[in-house]
């Protein structure tokens, strides 16, 4: 018998539950099929329950999420795991696609993935751009990236992890970023854009954003 499995992800900044727990219910997700992370955040950040979830779903049942962004902020890896679905024969229901209930076994199913994939075309190139952008105003300006500053910012941090999702060789962005790859990893664990690994490092102190 095929069956609806929900999954809710509520992030460390919102907690705010029973919103979607409420909306994932009324969509006929029974309880017991219910799955829910909570206090995840970050790209990397560990979901369990995302994990227990997929693999209680079999070939014919629907995976059931509020929105796309449940899944994690990168499009292009909401994309590989949708399809992922597909490859097992289990489809996709959004509940808040566009401004409506989309669900990939209906007819206008195909519009999700053909929406996510460009989107996370769009994405892709929209960060490149940008973070690249960034590094070559810094470079007119006549800072030097190649060496190695006092003081790495936050918002450094954060743009030389946008490099690495978008596909940029991890040595390489750090390298223009004028740090290494131990200083990348603490602080991005830091910030919360992966998971703590130690759990005994002390994040740097930096109120720069």
């Amino acid at each position: 018998m095929t069956k609806l499995i929900g999954y809710a992800r509520i992030s460390t900044r919102n907690g705010a539950t029973d919103g979607q727990r409420a909306e994932l219910l009324a969509a006929g997700v029974r309880r017991d099929d219910l799955y829910v992370d909570e206090g995840s955040s970050g790209a990397r950040a560990p979901r369990p329950q995302l994990d227990v979830a997929v693999t209680a779903l079999e070939p014919g049942d629907t995976f059931v999420i509020v929105s796309l962004d449940r899944l994690g902020k990168s499009t292009q890896n909401v994309l590989a795991f949708a399809e992922g679905l597909s490859g097992r024969g289990v489809e996709l229901r959004v509940l808040n696609f566009c401004g409506g209930d989309v669900d990939t076994a209906t007819p206008p199913g195909p519009m999700l993935f053909t929406t996510m994939a460009a989107l996370g075309q769009m994405e892709h190139e929209i960060k490149r751009e940008r973070v690249l952008d960034s590094i070559d105003r810094r470079r007119k300006a006549g800072k030097n990236l190649g060496g190695r500053p006092r003081r790495i910012t936050n918002r450094q941090i954060r743009n030389a992890n946008r490099l690495m999702e978008a596909g940029e060789p991890t040595a390489l962005v750090v390298r223009d970023f004028g740090m290494s790859r131990a200083t990348f990893y603490r602080r991005a664990r830091a910030l919360g854009l992966m998971p703590d690994q130690s759990g005994d490092e002390k994040p740097e102190i930096d109120d720069a954003v």
